[in-house]
């Protein structure tokens, strides 16, 4: 709280919340998880899952965008 204050962030921001962040990020770059995976605190890649899924939501939202602007 006191560094998220500091930086005049609008919402308090945890170093979990700034991990799932990155993590997210780093998904939506392509890294391979098992790239992420010694850096993320997980034990196993099987829980990473939760950021591709955040990931693929993002996609789907790009895709329904695009395919709303196909020519039919």
């Amino acid at each position: 709280a006191k560094y998220s204050e500091e930086a005049k962030l609008a919402q308090s921001l945890s170093p979990h919340k700034l991990r799932h962040f990155l993590l997210t990020w780093l998904k939506k770059q392509g890294i391979d998880d098992a790239l992420i995976q010694p850096y993320s605190g997980h034990e196993s890649r099987k829980s990473l899952e939760v950021y591709s899924r955040l990931a693929i939501t993002d996609a789907q939202q790009e895709y329904n965008e695009v395919i709303n602007r196909f020519p039919i």
